[in-house]
C-alpha cells in the first residue's frame, strides 16, 4: 500500500514493506497549501514509490519539512510551490546551519516537481545543484591506513593470540576425551575439570570459582594450585574470551576487509560452505544492504577455525543466540552470554599486548583504519577490464574516493602521482598537432618547425637523415629511437607501431601513408572482432590520430588515393606479434 496523504488533521500515514504502518502529523501553520504540496513529494519517496522503507527516515524527512516551513512563514512566504523562487530558497537555506535539513528538503521538492511539475525551471536548478551547508561527515579528516610496520605487528599478534589459543583449545579438548569422571567424585585433575566443563557448560565455572577463592574448601573442591590463575584460567580453554575474539575479528578484517562493526547481524545461516578450498559469505553492510564475497583461502581457514573454536560455546548457549558468529562468554560481565560485533575501544587489547605504533604510543585499533588498509594493499589485478578499473567495483566511485583513494601510503602516492604525470603527458601528446613533412628542404623545415628542432636538438646531419628517410619507423620518421621515451634510455623504442602515432618524436611524410592505411584497415579488422570497450581502451587514441592524418588538411587528395590502391586487406604487410594477428 503506497503512502497517503491526509487531510484532516494534515499529516501522511506509511505503510513499510514488513508490513508495519506509521501515521505522522505536520502543523501546517499559515500555509496549509505549501505544507500539503511537501507531504506529497514525501509520499512518492516512501516505499512502493521510493526507497524510504522506516518510520526512523519518515521522521528526519518530516524535521525537514517542518524547518522548510517554519523558515518560509518567518521570511512572509505565503504562497506555494509554483511562487517559490531562487532567491527565497537560497535565503532559507544558506541561514539553516544543517546539511541534512536542507539535503532532505531539496529531495522533497524535487520529488514533488518529478509528479507535478510544479516548480519553475530556475528553482528546480537550483534545487538540483550543490548544497549550501557542507557535508561534514564528507569533510572530515579520512584516517589514514596503518603503516606497513604497524600493518604487521597488529595482524602478528593477532595470529599468535588465535594460534596460542586454539593450540589451548585442542590440548583442552583432547584431555576431556581422557577425563570422562565427574571431578566431584572421582578426583581434582585436569581432564575431569575440562570434561566436566565440556559437558555442563561455562557456568560450571561458578561453582568452582567458589572453591577456588575459598581455601578451606579444599578437601572438597578443586585445588588451588591447579589453576592459580582463577575461573578465567579454568573455561578460557574451552570458551574463548573477550581478547581471543577481539583477535580473530581483527585477523578476519586483515584477510578480508570486512570489519565486524560495519556488518550486521552475520550469523551462520550467511556463510555458504562451498567445497573444501571456497567459503561464500552473504553479509548485511549497515550502509548498503545485503553484499557477497568469496573468501580468500587464508579467510576461509580462520573462519572455519573459528566455528571449530567456538562449537563448544554453541553447545551451550541460549537458543536464539545459537546461530550468531561471535558467540563468547563472559566471566565477569552482568550478561554472561554475548554475541555480535566487539565494537567497544581496544585500548585494553592493545596495552594487554603492546602494541605501538611507528612513534612508540599506544596503536590506536579503529575499524575504519583496517578497511582502508586493506584496500590500500589489496591487489587489483583483478579488476582489469572492468569499465571502473582503477576502483573497487564494489564501491560507488565517489566512495572510493572519498574513502580509499585518497589516503594512500607514501609509496602508493608517489605510484599514484607518476601514473597522473603520465596521464597528463599523454593528454599533451594527443593535443599536440602531427608534424607532416611535405617537402625534402631541410631549411624549410627548420623554418616551419623552429621549436621542434630545438627542443629536440636536431643538427644538420638528423635532419637529413630524417628527410631522407633514413630514420623512419613503420608509420613515421623517427627524430630519436634511442631516446628511452617507451623503454630504457639508450635501447632501441621497443613500442608497437601505432604508438608512434602519438610520439612526440615522430614526423609523418607522403612516404608513410600506406603503411599508415595499412595500419587504419588493421584497426577496421580489430573493431569488428573486439568489444568496443576494449577496442577503445587499447587502440581510442591512436585511431583518432590516425583519422586526424588521412585527411586532406594533412596529406593532398592525391596522394591519398594513390596510397590507398597500395593496401590490402591483410595482417601480412604489417610488423605483428602472433596475438595481435586479426582472424
Amino acid at each position: 500500500m503506497p503512502a497517503l496523504v491526509n487531510d484532516s488533521p494534515l499529516g501522511i500515514t506509511c505503510t513499510f514493506s514488513d508490513g508495519t504502518t506509521v501515521v505522522r502529523h505536520v502543523n501546517p501553520g499559515a500555509n496549509p497549501q505549501l505544507a500539503h504540496q511537501l507531504l506529497t513529494g514525501l509520499a512518492n519517496l516512501v516505499h512502493p514509490h521510493g526507497k524510504l522503507d522506516s518510520a526512523r527516515t519518515i521522521e528526519t524527512y518530516l524535521t525537514a519539512i517542518r524547518d522548510l516551513l517554519t523558515r518560509l512563514e518567518k521570511a512572509g512566504f505565503k504562497g506555494d510551490a509554483s511562487k517559490l523562487t531562487r532567491g527565497r530558497l537560497a535565503e532559507v537555506w544558506m541561514a539553516t546551519g544543517s546539511n541534512k535539513k536542507e539535503a532532505l528538503a531539496r529531495l522533497t521538492l524535487a520529488r514533488l516537481d518529478d509528479e507535478t511539475g510544479v516548480l519553475r525551471p530556475d528553482v528546480r536548478e537550483l534545487i538540483d545543484g550543490r548544497l549550501y551547508n557542507p557535508n561534514t561527515r564528507q569533510l572530515r579528516k579520512t584516517l589514514p591506513p596503518y603503516s606497513e610496520s604497524e600493518w604487521d605487528r597488529l595482524a602478528a599478534v593477532s595470529r599468535s593470540v588465535v594460534k596460542e589459543s586454539f593450540t589451548a583449545y585442542q590440548q583442552a579438548r583432547a584431555q576431556a576425551e581422557q577425563g570422562g569422571w565427574d571431578p566431584w567424585t572421582a578426583g581434582w585433575t585436569e581432564a575431569n575439570v575440562q570434561w566436566m566443563l565440556l559437558k555442563q557448560g561455562p557456568q560450571a565455572a561458578d561453582v568452582l570459582g567458589q572453591r577456588i577463592r575459598r581455601p578451606y574448601g579444599r578437601r572438597y573442591g578443586i585445588p588451588p594450585e591447579l589453576y592459580p590463575g582463577g575461573v578465567p584460567e579454568v573455561i578460557a580453554p574451552l570458551y574463548p574470551q573477550w581478547e581471543v575474539v577481539r583477535a580473530y575479528q581483527i585477523l578476519f578484517g586483515i584477510h578480508t576487509g570486512l570489519v565486524p562493526d560495519g556488518l550486521a547481524d552475520l550469523g551462520l545461516d550467511g556463510i555458504d560452505w562451498a567445497g573444501d578450498a571456497t567459503v561464500l559469505l552473504d553479509y548485511v553492510k549497515g550502509r548498503t544492504g545485503p553484499e557477497g564475497l568469496v573468501l580468500s583461502a587464508k579467510a576461509g581457514r580462520l573462519l572455519r577455525q573459528w566455528v571449530e573454536h567456538s562449537s563448544p560455546a554453541r553447545a551451550h548457549v541460549p537458543e536464539s543466540m545459537r546461530g550468531d558468529l561471535w558467540i563468547r562468554y563472559s566471566v565477569r560481565g552482568h550478561e554472561k552470554w554475548q554475541s555480535g560485533a566487539m565494537t567497544q575501544p581496544s585500548t585494553r587489547w592493545v596495552e594487554r599486548y603492546g602494541l605501538t605504533d611507528d612513534a612508540g604510543a599506544p596503536l590506536q585499533i579503529h575499524a575504519h583504519r583496517i578497511r582502508t588498509t586493506f584496500e590500500s594493499l589489496r591487489d587489483r589485478s583483478g579488476w582489469r577490464g572492468s569499465s571502473r578499473a582503477t576502483i573497487d567495483p564494489n564501491h560507488s566511485p565517489q566512495t572510493e574516493g572519498d574513502h580509499y583513494l585518497q589516503v594512500a601510503t607514501p609509496a602508493q602516492q608517489a605510484a599514484v602521482d607518476s601514473i597522473i604525470e603520465e596521464a597528463q603527458h599523454d593528454m599533451i601528446r594527443r593535443a599536440q598537432p602531427p608534424v607532416i613533412l611535405d617537402t625534402d628542404d631541410a631549411a624549410e623545415l627548420v623554418t616551419r618547425y623552429p621549436e621542434l628542432v630545438g627542443k629536440l636538438d636536431l643538427n644538420d646531419e638528423v635532419i637529413a637523415e630524417l628527410l631522407s628517410g633514413q630514420r623512419d619507423v613503420f608509420t613515421a620518421a623517427c627524430a630519436d629511437q634511442l631516446s628511452g621515451l617507451h623503454g630504457p634510455k639508450g635501447k632501441p623504442c621497443p613500442a608497437r607501431p601505432w604508438v608512434c602515432l602519438l610520439c612526440p618524436l615522430v614526423m609523418f611524410a607522403p612516404r608513410h601513408l600506406p603503411n599508415l592505411m595499412r595500419l587504419k584497415a588493421f584497426f577496421a579488422r580489430q573493431w569488428k572482432q573486439m568489444p568496443s570497450q576494449q577496442f577503445m581502451a587499447v587502440f581510442g587514441p591512436y585511431a583518432s590520430r590516425l583519422d586526424q592524418l588521412l585527411t586532406e588538411d594533412c596529406f593532398t587528395a592525391d596522394d591519398l588515393a594513390t596510397a590507398a590502391a597500395e593496401v590490402s586487406d591483410t595482417d601480412h604487410d604489417l610488423p605483428l606479434r602472433a596475438e595481435e594477428m586479426t582472424a
